[in-house]
């Protein structure tokens, strides 16, 4: 079992192996039931049901479902990040930016589709639900500057950022309409995002 990150949202982290995975089962639920019931008729009460755990675990690591999400957004980052990265691996360091960029919207694409709770939560700019700050999109573009500046031979710098920054922004709302348009992405508009993309960092990386 992969431990959880410490997400900044976590009253206390855990620390034994018992307390990981108890809150790793909190999470698990909160996810199952964001698909279930929605993030308005989530409770803690229905996720410590769920986790089969006392109330006080809930409350032990989250002082409201708020915070809760929000750890829940921060996992699914940790663990898209994971998925981009093995996909780069198994890739080679020969494949350049074009790769890069399928492996990072292919596994997004994934994670929207099959990741409990993902629809809503994401990266944490889906809650409350429609929500659309900045934070999150910032946070990924950060993230990827990271996992990618090595892979692509660049320098993780401001220009770098804000170049992803603006690829982050574009796919966040392009993907976004897809799955409003079909339940499982339109393939129409995502190749067209996918288009709209590797122009623009044609411009930028080549």
């Amino acid at each position: 079992m992969k431990p959880v990150p410490h997400a900044t949202s976590l009253r206390r982290a855990p620390v034994q192996r018992r307390s990981a995975e108890r809150l790793t089962r909190i999470l698990d639920a909160c996810a199952d039931l964001l698909d279930e019931v929605g993030y308005d008729a989530l409770s803690t009460r229905a996720v410590a049901q769920r986790a089969s755990v006392p109330i006080g675990s809930v409350y032990r690591f989250f002082g409201n479902k708020r915070q809760m999400a929000d750890a829940l957004a921060q996992r699914n980052l940790e663990r898209y990040s994971e998925r981009v990265t093995q996909r780069l691996r198994q890739a080679g360091e020969d494949g350049g930016w074009r790769t890069a960029m399928d492996a990072v919207l292919d596994e997004y694409l994934e994670m929207k589709r099959t990741a409990p709770g993902f629809s809503l939560v994401d990266f944490g700019n889906q809650i409350p639900v429609g929500a659309r700050h900045t934070e999150p999109n910032h946070r990924v573009a950060d993230r990827l500057t990271e996992l990618l500046s090595g892979y692509l031979d660049r320098e993780p710098d401001e220009d770098l950022r804000r170049v992803f920054l603006v690829a982050v922004e574009t796919a966040d709302t392009l993907v976004h309409l897809a799955f409003r348009v079909a339940p499982e992405g339109d393939e129409r508009i995502i190749e067209e995002a996918r288009e709209m993309l590797r122009a623009y960092l044609a411009r930028a990386l080549d």
